[in-house]
C-alpha cells in the first residue's frame, strides 16, 4: 500500500498555509478577482470604449494636463461610441467614463508587477522547483496573453459600431477566469498536496466534481455572450420569457447554430437554460456525495457549491428583472467566480 509521501503529487515548497509560494498565489487569486468584477463594473457604466489606444508599457499616467486631457477626449470624439451614443458630451463627461477604464488597465498592470517581481525572486531563491515553477511561468504567459486580448477586444468596439464582439468578450472573460482558476489550483497544490494518481474509491467524486466543473465553466461562458449583447436587457421577466417559455424571435438566424452566439432571444434562452441546469446539478451532486458516503472534504466542498450556486441564481433572477443594474450586475458575476470558487476547491478535496 502506498503512503501518502508516495502517491500524493510532489512540489518543492513546502506545504504549508503560510507558505510564501501560496500566499503569493492566493495574492494574486484576489487580486485577478477583483480585476474580473471590475472589468464588470467597467462594461456595465459604459466606460470600456473611452480610452482609444493602447500603450502597454507607457500607458502608467493619465493625462496630467488640460492639453493632454483635450487630445484625449479629441481621439475619444473620433469612436463610433461618440458619434452614436455620446455625441456632444462634454471634456468632464469624458473625464467620468474615462477613469474607471483607466482604472482597470492601471490594475491590470499591477497584477502584472505583483506577479513578475516575487515570480523573479523566487526563480533566484530557487523556491520554485518542478512542476510549480512551469505552472507561474504558464501563468505569467497568460497574464501577457489576457492583456494582448483584452485591446483586441476593444478594439472591436472602435471600428464601426460603439460594442465589442460579444466572442473576443466572452474570451476575455474565459482566459481571466482560467488565470484566477489555474492560480487557485496551483496555491492549492502547495497548501494541500494532491494524489498524483486518483485512488480508486475517490475516482467517480473526481469524476463526478470535474464534469459539474465544466458545465458551471460553460454557463458561465453563455452569461458573457449575454453580456456581449446586452440580452440581459431584453425579455426581463421569469420563469417566462414575456410569458413564453421560448420567445418567437428566438432561432431565426441562418444557420442555425448561428442563435446560440448572435441572436439576443436565443442567447439569453440558452443561458436560463443551463443556469437552471447548473443549479440541479450542483443540488443533485451534494445530495450525491452525501448519499455515497463522500470523504468529510468533499461533503464540505458540495455544501459551499450548493450555497453558492443557490445565491448565484438569486442574484442572476434579481438581476434580470430589474434590467441589469450595475451593482447587481457586478455582483452576478462576482458570484459565478465565487461558484467557480466552490467548484474547483471540491475537486481539488476529491483528489487529496
Amino acid at each position: 500500500m502506498n503512503t501518502a509521501t508516495d502517491t500524493r503529487e510532489a512540489n518543492d515548497s513546502r506545504p504549508g498555509a503560510f507558505d510564501p509560494v501560496a500566499t503569493w498565489l492566493l495574492v494574486i487569486c484576489a487580486m485577478v478577482f477583483a480585476m474580473i468584477v471590475l472589468g464588470g463594473v467597467t462594461r456595465l457604466t459604459q466606460s470600456g470604449l473611452s480610452m482609444v489606444d493602447w500603450h502597454p508599457v507607457t500607458g502608467w499616467l493619465p493625462p496630467l494636463t488640460e492639453a493632454a486631457w483635450q487630445a484625449a477626449f479629441d481621439a475619444y470624439r473620433q469612436s463610433p461610441e461618440y458619434r452614436h451614443v455620446n455625441a456632444g458630451m462634454s471634456l468632464s463627461g469624458f473625464q467620468e467614463i474615462f477613469w474607471l477604464e483607466y482604472l482597470h488597465r492601471l490594475f491590470g498592470r499591477i497584477i502584472g508587477v505583483v506577479f513578475f517581481i516575487p515570480f523573479a525572486w523566487f526563480l533566484a531563491k530557487g523556491r520554485l522547483n518542478g512542476p510549480i515553477r512551469k505552472k507561474c511561468a504558464i501563468l505569467f504567459v497568460l497574464g501577457g496573453l489576457q492583456g494582448v486580448l483584452g485591446w483586441y477586444m476593444v478594439k472591436s468596439g472602435l471600428v464601426d459600431e460603439p460594442s465589442v464582439s460579444q466572442y473576443r468578450l466572452a474570451a476575455h472573460l474565459s482566459l481571466a477566469l482560467a488565470i484566477y482558476l489555474f492560480a487557485l489550483w496551483t496555491a492549492l497544490d502547495i497548501i494541500q498536496p494532491r494524489y498524483a494518481v486518483v485512488p480508486r474509491d475517490r475516482a467517480r467524486f473526481v469524476a463526478w466534481a470535474t464534469g459539474v466543473l465544466g458545465f458551471i465553466f460553460l454557463t458561465v461562458f453563455s452569461g458573457a455572450l449575454v453580456a456581449g449583447l446586452d440580452a440581459g436587457l431584453m425579455y426581463n421577466t421569469f420563469p417566462l420569457m414575456e410569458g413564453r417559455l421560448l420567445p418567437a424571435d428566438a432561432f431565426h438566424l441562418r444557420p442555425v447554430y448561428l442563435n446560440f452566439f448572435e441572436d439576443r432571444a436565443t442567447v439569453q434562452f440558452d443561458h436560463r437554460v443551463l443556469a437552471v441546469s447548473t443549479v440541479c446539478l450542483v443540488v443533485a451532486f451534494w445530495a450525491g456525495v452525501r448519499r455515497a458516503d463522500a470523504p468529510q472534504g468533499i461533503k464540505r466542498g458540495a455544501g459551499f457549491m450548493a450555497l453558492a450556486v443557490l445565491a448565484q441564481a438569486g442574484i442572476g433572477i434579481a438581476t434580470l428583472l430589474m434590467a441589469v443594474p450595475v451593482v447587481l450586475g457586478a455582483l452576478h458575476q462576482a458570484g459565478a467566480v465565487v461558484l467557480l470558487t466552490s467548484a474547483l476547491w471540491c475537486l481539488h478535496q476529491a483528489r487529496r
